[in-house]
């Protein structure tokens, strides 16, 4: 249905003289996904919202139909400076309460801004007290792991002056404060370092390393010490700012943290604190690309130097999805501790509780309802169940119950993975969907990419937060669940991606089923059996049976799915519930032949019959429709009944 950012986006991209087809081009979108945007049948997550503003050169205020410096609040403004979380702020006479800061990932901009601000800081004291000199804790994206990183270094840092942001939080009542600002920190993100290229993610690593070398160029010029003590500072700081692939340079990365280590000792006399924020990306974003074996030895080696061949380091805290493990990064470490999803350590540090997530909302004047628990909640960390905080500051922000934290950015190494899954998988997958959990042998602790294999990838999908653990069952044995209802639109869009169909066209196929436009559906169904890949298993009835389970996970709102149920007299291929009343319940019954001259209308019907004299329906209430669909190959033809 048409809304008010559909008709503004209308009117921007009239007036910018584009047509539908031009603008999708420039997002790098499908025509039709973006014409769902216009139709107001979807709605872009905030990074797609900034693209289009970017595009039709106009303010996010402009698309909600706001004018610039508008003073009001009301629902659905989203803010032309995107920012995430933020602290509750006193209210002063004559000024408005102060907004959430939905994206900022900055602990200073958060809080000197005076935004809302959800209190971890009782991280600073666990990490403080923790024995452990190297610490890695694995969260999916979007959790909280940069501001994270970001307090704990403001709270550490010798060259900031930060006891007015820690006033009344958590930490400011403990006896960790006589820590504040007394450390020497190297804090670096390598969240943003990817490419397409070797000499791309080079150039991304050189500059994040340059900018804390910058940082810290006033102190050493400034320290006094001998010109021999400071050369290779100077030297490694000359080639980043270059940033020229070359022997040099690779070796100036692997040694450049340890090195800045070693000099920040030397001056203060003290031991350094690192925090290393998203340190896998690199080799995440190197193995989707291809070009894993030109970078391994710069990225492992920085690592190494940093972590085990550093007389100069404290403590090192480090987040990321996953464990690097291959290329033994942190073999040595006598003290290393390893922080997956299922331990308790620093368990309520990330993620937001449903006490914070009631506190928040009642802030934002929105309602706590079973709507918002059933869209965002049901991660299991650490024995805490926990709220995406994206999900819960975008859907604060905007008042709309909408998936907010899947980003298809970061889904490449997800559907690369699928692409290449094997039958034992899929079958997996297939009880994932149909029962919403499923029990696996997950290994959380390796990296996928570095071994390929079905325990590896389900325990990258829980990483990555697309799957929570609901229970051990024994060693490295699980039950997994999707966390909650948001992030189904994720594995819709794996399942579209590995059929290699437009999500768009998958959805609108399920429309024409669900409205019971069946010559449509037909047609549908015809035209992606046809684009699927060649690659593509389709030489049983089981596996055209499993592609559309798979596709019917897009109806998990309406529709409770069932498949191979026992029901009536027999076992029912796909057995769709609807959840409304008045919408129809639907029974799919597959057949398959290799006989290239069997009739496959005929078959079809047999498929209904089939139906019907099962009784595949006995349990359902309401209206049914039969659906039968006969295969050879990619030919296929499909009867309906609708009793």
């Amino acid at each position: 249905m048409k809304t008010k950012f559909s008709e503004y986006l209308t009117a921007l991209r009239r007036k910018n003289g584009y047509t539908q087809a031009q603008i999708a081009q420039r997002l790098g979108i499908s025509r039709s996904s973006y014409a769902n945007y216009e139709n107001g049948n979807r709605s872009p997550n905030f990074e797609v919202l900034e693209q289009i503003a970017d595009v039709l050169d106009c303010s996010l205020d402009e698309l909600f139909g706001r004018h610039r410096g508008f003073s009001g609040n009301p629902a659905g403004l989203l803010m032309e400076d995107p920012v995430s979380y933020g602290r509750r702020a006193q209210k002063q006479p004559g000024k408005m309460e102060r907004r959430l800061a939905v994206g900022a990932q900055d602990f200073r901009f958060i809080r000197e801004k005076n935004t809302y601000y959800v209190d971890k800081t009782q991280m600073i004291g666990e990490f403080l007290e923790s024995w452990y000199q190297v610490t890695l804790i694995t969260r999916p994206r979007r959790f909280g792991k940069t501001l994270n990183l970001s307090m704990l270094a403001e709270f550490l840092d010798g060259t900031k002056d930060s006891a007015a942001l820690f006033e009344g939080l958590k930490i400011s009542r403990s006896s960790w404060m006589c820590e504040l600002n007394r450390h020497p920190v190297v804090a670096l993100s390598f969240l943003n370092v990817k490419a397409d290229s070797a000499e791309g993610m080079l150039r991304q690593l050189s500059g994040t390393l340059l900018g804390e070398y910058r940082r810290y160029l006033p102190v050493v010029d400034g320290s006094g010490l001998p010109g021999e003590r400071s050369a290779q500072f100077y030297h490694i700081y000359q080639i980043l700012r270059r940033a020229e692939d070359s022997e040099e340079l690779r070796s100036c990365l692997k040694d450049s943290v340890s090195v800045l280590c070693q000099m920040l000792e030397d001056i203060y006399q003290k031991k350094v604190y690192l925090f290393l924020d998203e340190y896998d990306t690199p080799f995440l974003s190197a193995s989707e690309k291809g070009y894993y074996d030109a970078v391994r030895d710069v990225l492992s080696g920085l690592m190494s130097a940093a972590l085990k061949g550093n007389p100069s380091l404290e403590k090192a805290l480090l987040t990321g999805i996953q464990r690097v493990a291959k290329e033994n990064i942190f073999s040595g470490l006598n003290h290393l501790m390893v922080c997956t999803v299922r331990d308790s350590e620093y368990g309520d540090c990330f993620g937001f509780t449903e006490d914070e997530v009631r506190a928040l909302l009642e802030y934002c004047g929105v309602s706590f309802t079973d709507e918002v628990r059933a869209m965002y909640d049901g991660y299991q960390i650490g024995g805490a169940e926990l709220y995406n905080p994206w999900s819960i500051s975008c859907y604060a922000a905007r008042r709309k119950l909408e998936p907010y934290w899947v980003n298809t950015s970061e889904n490449g190494i997800l559907k690369h993975a699928l692409s290449q899954r094997e039958t034992s998988f899929a079958a997996s997958y297939r009880r994932l969907i149909e029962q919403k959990y499923a029990d696996v042998v997950a290994e959380l602790s390796t990296a996928y990419y570095e071994e390929a294999n079905d325990a590896s990838l389900w325990g990258l999908l829980v990483n990555a937060g697309m799957l929570t653990i609901e229970e051990q069952l024994g060693e490295d044995f699980y039950r997994l669940r999707v966390p909650d209802r948001e992030v189904w639109t994720a594995f819709r869009e794996l399942t579209a991606f590995s059929l290699q169909v437009e999500e768009s066209d998958l959805w609108m196929m399920l429309q024409d089923l669900q409205r019971g436009d069946m010559e449509s559906f037909a047609e549908a169904y015809q035209r992606i059996l046809l684009e699927l890949p060649s690659c593509y298993d389709l030489k049983s009835e089981n596996s055209y049976h499993m592609m559309m389970l798979g596709i019917c996970a897009f109806l998990e709102k309406d529709y409770i799915v069932k498949s191979n149920r026992e029901s009536g007299q027999g076992r029912g291929d796909i057995l769709l519930y609807a959840k409304k009343p008045g919408d129809a319940n639907i029974v799919l019954e597959f057949k398959y032949t290799k006989d290239t001259s069997q009739d496959l209308g005929e078959l079809a019907g047999e498929a209904v019959n089939q139906i019907r004299e099962k009784k595949y329906d006995a349990e359902m209430k309401g209206a049914v429709r039969y659906v039968g669909l006969a295969h050879c190959d990619k030919q296929t033809e499909i009867r309906w009944d609708f009793p």
